[in-house]
């Protein structure tokens, strides 16, 4: 039933009513802080490309398609790439991914995040009397995340995440700066959980000193994640050792935040990126390879699942409430079916049996199977 007056409100002016409401629905519980301030960015620039002082009632399917294809276009600033050299270059080659900026274009996943952000608007504005007919249907621009390997890996390899993680073990002080400003602690810390535990950026830099306990000689992290639900993690020894380090050396500070910038404030989001991309820099150049937080919390999946650690241990880690969820946080690794195939469980024990090399398996395109 369409609404009986329509009130023709322009994009900015529907946008600013509509994160309104969202982050209001954070106070009931209704949407976490994270989920919600993902929601209003996304609106945001939806606004700044569909024109705010346009009508939103005058926005067609073909509109749509339009933000949406510019959206897909738009640089990710998280993505931060070193100069191109000879390696990179080949590299890029032989995986067709030639294209785009250096910054690199938005992923299918963020496309696809982006394409509900909006959708959720329009069916709410559709609900309020703001537009006659919700546009979403007729748009047709969809991100799709092809099979295979993809040109941009997310998950480090193994290489790539030991030479990380020792770089984060083995810290360089930098004398010239005050005792009370050294980080070398603090970014080793937020180096081996991201990558150990894989924990959301969000949960990491909301984290406190009170939410890591021991018991029985464990020390334990109680996260707290997406939709008001808690998992207690336990910390590898190495990383406890480093978490004790950082916190009997931090400088005395009333704020009970975990992570804090030189200052004595919460560290911020914007900030993490900052450290992985410091440390990235002290790895040797063979292991070298740019990455995000959400790509660590990719590694951790990825590495955890190829080593055979139960599927439902590694969903409690990284705070899923479905298995299903897990198929999008792992990565492909060179040559693992190859690995599979050698230590096959059927065959195990058999006299005669080659454990050599067993040629890849290739994909058939046809098979759908």
């Amino acid at each position: 039933m369409l609404p009986a007056r329509l009130n023709r409100l322009t994009v900015e002016e529907a946008v600013d009513r509509y994160v309104e409401l969202v982050r209001a629905k954070t106070l009931t519980g209704a949407l976490s802080p994270a989920t919600a301030e993902v929601y209003a960015r996304d609106v945001a620039t939806f606004a700044r490309l569909a024109g705010p002082e346009r009508v939103l009632d005058d926005l067609t399917g073909e509109d749509v398609d339009a933000v949406l294809l510019a959206f897909a276009r738009k640089p990710d600033e998280r993505r931060r790439t070193a100069p191109p050299n000879e390696a990179s270059t080949r590299n890029a080659r032989n995986t067709g991914n030639t294209g785009g900026t250096a910054a690199g274009t938005q992923s299918a996943a963020s496309q696809g995040r982006f394409r509900r952000s909006v959708s959720a608007l329009f069916k709410h504005a559709a609900l309020s009397g703001w537009v006659q007919l919700n546009p979403m249907p007729a748009a047709t621009v969809t991100a799709r995340e092809r099979g295979g390997l993809r040109a941009e890996r997310r998950a480090l390899t193994r290489e790539q995440a030991e030479g990380l993680i020792g770089a984060a073990r083995s810290p360089v002080e930098e004398p010239a700066r005050r005792r009370d400003q050294r980080t070398e602690a603090r970014d080793a810390l937020i180096v081996l959980l991201l990558t150990t535990l894989g924990p959301r950026v969000s949960e990491l830099v909301r984290a406190n000193v009170e939410d890591f306990y021991t018991n029985d000689g464990v020390r334990y992290w109680r996260i707290f994640g997406k939709g008001g639900r808690t998992r207690d993690v336990p910390l590898p020894a190495d990383v406890a050792e480093v978490f004790d380090a950082y916190v009997e050396g931090r400088a005395a500070s009333e704020e009970k935040a975990l992570l804090l910038s030189w200052r004595g404030r919460r560290l911020a989001r914007g900030d993490v990126q900052a450290v992985i991309d410091r440390m990235q820099r002290r790895v040797e150049p063979g292991r070298q390879r740019g990455v995000t937080p959400h790509g660590l919390r990719h590694t951790t999946a990825t590495h955890l699942l190829a080593d055979g650690t139960d599927m439902d241990a590694v969903r409690r880690v990284l705070g899923h409430s479905d298995l299903s969820t897990l198929g999008r946080y792992r990565d492909e690794l060179p040559g693992e079916l190859e690995v599979a195939m050698r230590a096959h469980p059927l065959l195990r024990g058999r006299r005669g049996v080659v454990d050599g090399p067993v040629p890849a398996v290739r994909e058939d395109p046809d098979d759908e199977g």
